[in-house]
């Protein structure tokens, strides 16, 4: 059984919005520390939006970036691990779809999104390494959006050691938006949740997070979702 409480974040963040999606941020931490939260994860990208980098290059951040820096320190100022996302500029290549878990104050892991989508790899370079931290014993291994369809990733994770995988997404819903069918884009994302990352569950012995991003933004709609499965492959939710 999980020994802390955990926040799976369904969020909407506007793209190239940073000011306004950190305010976001920062109410749901606040509100998390106030529900006795220990840990706080956001959707993939929810820092930045889901920006094509080439025509927002502007809202591209590196690691040492004022608001990347702002949201590490507020894990320190509200006693929370923070798990959040971001585009991150390469100094090698196009940029990488990155993760960072924040703890008192410091990055405790870094991943750069391994298995970037087909329709992503214009824009996105693939990270090469998973990445683990561990918070108040217990340890986490990061993926994000299309690694759901890695189970290699949750079963690389499972034998090192890794307890709770945190699957942080902003799965864009396919179609015209002004004809877009919400509910069943939300229907197939959370299927494909309970499908794929129910069995890697059961089958590696995980808990498994979900965080989406959620709503409507300038040009892309987002399902929303969160969810946890527990090592049995059941959906665990607590009203």
């Amino acid at each position: 059984m999980l020994s802390f409480n955990m926040a799976l974040v369904q969020m909407r963040c506007e793209k190239g919005a940073i000011g306004l999606n950190l305010k976001a941020m920062k109410e749901y931490i606040k509100t998390g520390g106030e529900k006795g939260c220990q840990l706080v994860a956001f959707p993939e990208m929810n820092l930045t939006g889901y920006i094509n980098p080439v025509e927002r290059p502007d809202a591209i951040l590196q690691l040492d970036s004022e608001p990347v820096r702002e949201v590490i320190d507020w894990s320190r100022a509200y006693s929370m691990a923070v798990v959040f996302g971001f585009v991150e500029r390469s100094p090698f290549s196009k940029p990488y779809i990155t993760q960072v878990a924040a703890i008192d104050g410091k990055p405790a892991a870094i991943y750069r999104k391994i298995h970037v989508a087909d329709d992503e790899r214009e824009w996105f370079a693939p990270g090469k390494e998973p990445a683990m931290f561990t918070f108040q014993g217990t340890s986490f291994g990061l993926a994000i959006c299309a690694d759901i369809d890695a189970s290699s990733l949750f079963e690389h994770y499972a034998k090192h050691g890794v307890q709770i995988v945190l699957e942080c997404a902003a799965p864009g819903l396919y179609g015209e938006q002004s004809s877009r069918n919400w509910h069943s884009g939300y229907n197939w994302w959370r299927s494909k949740c309970h499908d794929q990352l129910a069995a890697y569950a059961k089958a590696y012995g995980l808990y498994i997070g979900v965080s989406t991003q959620a709503g409507r933004t300038v040009d892309e709609d987002f399902p929303g979702g969160g969810y946890l499965f527990t090592p049995n492959g059941m959906f665990f939710a607590k009203k």
